[in-house]
């Protein structure tokens, strides 16, 4: 775990941090869209974070973000036989652009479909997230535990921005406007992830299921003691094909309440 979370904090302190509020215009560029940003702090990072991992687990894959976007079959090695390293070199591009403290670098270790470990890096936060599947999960050394929402209070929960959805995901969130529930557009879903973590959300939805933006913070939700679910009632899926809307919240009765709340317009 140290050689890893070493890798993961040089990698961040050379190509990311130095460039948080310093970007030239030439350095952001967009991939599927004017939502969907890309700098060169993400690529760069991303590919010093593929060499060091290669060399920690020789014979393992990269599944990186920004490598998928220039090849996307690589995504499939996430089904096959070798262990994989999953990576999102900056989670929250935009708000890392607009200079906001909102973003994070997250990996995963997966092997045959099951996330093994995850770590989460905010630098502007100071906060870093440590999971090992069935060994717990920490941030800054600190144990993390998601506990129950309070009873009798609204239900607080995060969903993907509209950006990302089509007219059935639309639908399925419209189930949660509801009483009981507050809702807000998702920031960087791996500060999300560990928001549920820390018992400071009740639950996500979300309605895109790339492996680089979920891994990690199910892991960590998962190892803090919550749930996650699709609108099929089947875990999540690393390699995708997963039914969506999927959720994830601090303990399994909310995941069970939120599944139900998305199925009554999915349905």
């Amino acid at each position: 775990m140290t050689a890893v979370e070493e890798a993961v904090r040089e990698a961040v302190d050379a190509e990311v941090v130095p460039r948080w509020r310093k970007l030239a215009e030439d350095e952001i560029t967009t991939k599927s869209g004017s939502h969907d940003l890309v700098t060169v702090a993400d690529q760069r990072a991303e590919q010093r974070l593929s060499d060091a991992l290669r060399a920690l687990l020789p014979g393992s894959a990269v599944v990186g973000e920004e490598g998928v976007h220039a090849h996307p079959a690589s995504y499939a090695a996430l089904a096959g036989e070798e262990p994989v390293w999953i990576i999102d070199p900056i989670d929250g591009t935009r708000q890392f652009v607009a200079g906001e403290e909102g973003f994070c670098t997250m990996v995963a270790l997966a092997h045959h479909g099951e996330t093994l470990g995850a770590w989460i890096h905010a630098p502007a936060l100071g906060r870093t997230v440590l999971a090992r599947r069935g060994g717990g999960a920490l941030v800054n050394g600190e144990p993390l535990y998601a506990g129950s929402p309070e009873s009798g209070a609204p239900l607080r929960v995060a969903v993907s921005h509209p950006d990302y959805t089509d007219e059935s995901q639309k639908r399925s969130l419209r189930g949660l406007h509801t009483e009981g529930v507050d809702v807000r557009d998702t920031g960087s879903a791996g500060l999300e992830y560990l928001a549920l973590a820390e018992g400071r959300l009740d639950a996500v939805a979300y309605t895109w299921e790339a492996a680089w933006d979920h891994a990690a913070g199910l892991l960590t939700v998962t190892e803090a003691g919550g749930a996650h679910s699709t609108v099929a009632y089947a875990p999540f899926r690393l390699a995708g094909d997963n039914a969506l809307p999927f959720t994830a919240a601090r303990d399994a009765d909310t995941t069970r309440r939120m599944v139900g709340l998305l199925r009554e317009q999915h349905d």
